[in-house]
């Protein structure tokens, strides 16, 4: 999504957060927290270049980099993990999916809150669209994967948008999501600070520390971490862990 991209503290609003949902008291803050994502994301048209905010340059760059990631885990004597089916979480048009998972994995399911989005992934994904096994149109914090299905469940651009609260309780039904043998994978943006919240599009960059926080709090362990490697300097730092 757009905020994979976003320079550092650019739109970031002041230290009064107003648009924190994290402290709140009440679902109403929460509800208008996500509405105001949704309605963000409902104004861009259904291409790459929306779904980098501008920076499509560089979708062959962070595609070959999960890639490499992801290999370490399924291929070669050490392989560890299965290549049956693999879940992408804020999926929008299908970017990670075309050219990361469905190259990899037999089955890919797609969940994306937006609708248009899933409809556009559809012929985005050209042949590949038959490895498709499922489209869920839902948010992620209302989002529960099937128990035991996944090899990988990818999270990669999305977690932004969730609370502290809606991101741990999400973790751990991921964590019931995946097979034995499954990982859990996270590529974001990572912040300086604790936490860096955006008011345009209702998002909030966390730090490596905080994000470690909160794998441990829905019981998750790092197998491995990396960094995105290629990027311009004036982005946020990106980093993808691999948890089980």
């Amino acid at each position: 999504g757009y905020t994979g991209f976003l320079y550092r503290m650019s739109s970031v609003v002041d230290q009064e957060e107003t648009y924190n949902p994290q402290h709140a008291v009440d679902q109403h803050a929460v509800d208008q927290w996500y509405g105001k994502a949704e309605k963000y994301w409902k104004a861009l048209s259904p291409t790459v270049d929306s779904m980098l905010g501008g920076h499509s340059r560089l979708s062959s760059i962070d595609a070959s980099c999960s890639r490499q990631f992801l290999q370490q885990f399924i291929e070669g004597k050490h392989a560890m993990v299965g290549t049956g089916v693999a879940l992408d979480c804020g999926a929008g048009i299908g970017r990670v999916s075309k050219h990361v998972l469905l190259p990899l994995f037999d089955t890919v399911d797609l969940v994306e809150m937006n609708s248009s989005f899933l409809q556009k992934s559809k012929s985005y994904l050209g042949p590949l669209a038959a490895k498709v096994g499922s489209y869920y149109c839902s948010g992620l914090q209302s989002f529960t994967p099937e128990r035991g299905r996944y090899d990988v469940i990818w999270c990669q651009w999305v977690l932004t948008h969730l609370t502290d609260d809606d991101l741990i309780a999400f973790f751990k039904r991921c964590r019931h999501g995946l097979r034995e043998s499954g990982i859990f994978v996270v590529k974001e943006n990572v912040s300086t600070a604790d936490r860096e919240y955006d008011g345009v599009d209702s998002s909030v960059a966390r730090s490596s520390d905080v994000f470690i926080q909160l794998f441990t709090a829905a019981g998750f362990n790092v197998l491995r971490e990396d960094e995105q490697r290629g990027f311009p300097e004036e982005l946020y730092e990106v980093k993808i862990w691999a948890l089980r």
